[in-house]
């Protein structure tokens, strides 16, 4: 079932209005960073989404080898830190080199320092409000980044049941990594719970913990992974696997059981969106609007009739 590895999960990213000029920062800032595609609304559901027609709907990106999807959405959502994106460097100078172009405009949530589990880390949001942990990877000579998920509130405690059953549903290429724990001495977090692990869905690496600190906040669709799907049959499986909220179903948008959001989509979805003929992409808007899963032969069927 599992095709299109590399690209399989997509981080996407809900900005206001200004997704182009966060990813011209993100594509500065990063190693490896280009832009490598961009949709743009049309008229369908201008009453919706309150978006002139030719606004950049979505822009597809890569940096440090990454791809990510930036969305203009409106101010409905806004960046929390319960997904954040680790930043390994293999130096401390590249850690005080990416601090420093992160943070101008931001907010420290842990200063830049040393730390008993690295020599030198700091959590940023950026002046967009995306968060960002850099630290110094003595073990890896390489730069590496990944998604963070950080359960909190009601769902502290339950990240090692989060990575099992996110594991079951991505078999393929899917793996849980060393988790560290917390032992008795890190109250008020409950002993034996997350302190940090990693684990690999579809071969895209991810961070995780709890936190039974006040913090305030929790996952909401600011942050979303996108799941590619080359068939309705892999539709289908992955939105009964994860759908657990039937009021946040809409186009293709899910949230699954820890109020993690996630878009399940056909891989022939951005091409459709691209085509220069407006009259086929409005009629294909204008029925993705009207659906919760999407259904690929019906946006094919709007796009082809004459």
């Amino acid at each position: 079932m599992e095709k299109n590895i590399q690209k399989k999960i997509i981080p996407n990213l809900w900005f206001n209005k200004d997704a182009e000029e966060a990813v011209h920062f993100y594509t500065t800032v990063f190693n490896r960073g280009k832009i490598l595609s961009k949709t743009h609304y049309t008229e369908a559901g201008r009453d919706v989404h309150g978006m002139e027609a030719g606004t950049v709907l979505t822009i597809e990106f890569m940096i440090e080898d990454t791809t990510f999807s930036a969305l203009n959405g409106g101010p409905t959502f806004t960046f929390t830190p319960a997904i954040s994106f680790i930043v390994s460097c293999p130096s401390v100078e590249e850690v005080n080199e990416m601090w420093e172009k992160l943070s101008k405009g931001g907010t420290t949530l842990m200063p830049l320092n040393s730390y008993p589990f690295s020599e030198r880390y700091g959590w940023i949001q950026d002046k967009y409000g995306l968060s960002w942990q850099v630290i110094y990877n003595e073990l890896k000579k390489e730069r590496g980044l990944m998604p963070s998920l950080l359960f909190t509130g009601a769902q502290c405690g339950k990240a090692e049941e989060a990575m099992t059953y996110y594991t079951s549903i991505f078999d393929a290429n899917s793996s849980i990594g060393d988790i560290a724990r917390y032992d008795a001495n890190h109250s008020p977090d409950k002993e034996g719970t997350i302190m940090y692990a990693e684990f690999t869905l579809a071969g895209q690496k991810f961070a995780i913990m709890d936190s039974a600190q006040e913090h305030g906040f929790t996952f909401n669709e600011a942050i979303s992974f996108i799941v590619l799907c080359e068939t309705q049959e892999e539709i289908d499986y992955y939105w009964e696997k994860l759908s657990t909220n039937p009021e946040a179903e809409q186009c293709g948008w899910l949230k699954d059981r820890y109020g993690v959001s996630w878009q399940i989509v056909p891989t022939t979805l951005g091409e459709i969106l691209m085509s220069t003929d407006r009259q086929r992409v409005d009629r294909v808007m204008a029925a993705l609007l009207e659906m919760k899963k999407l259904d690929i032969g019906k946006l094919e069927e709007e796009f082809i009739k004459h």
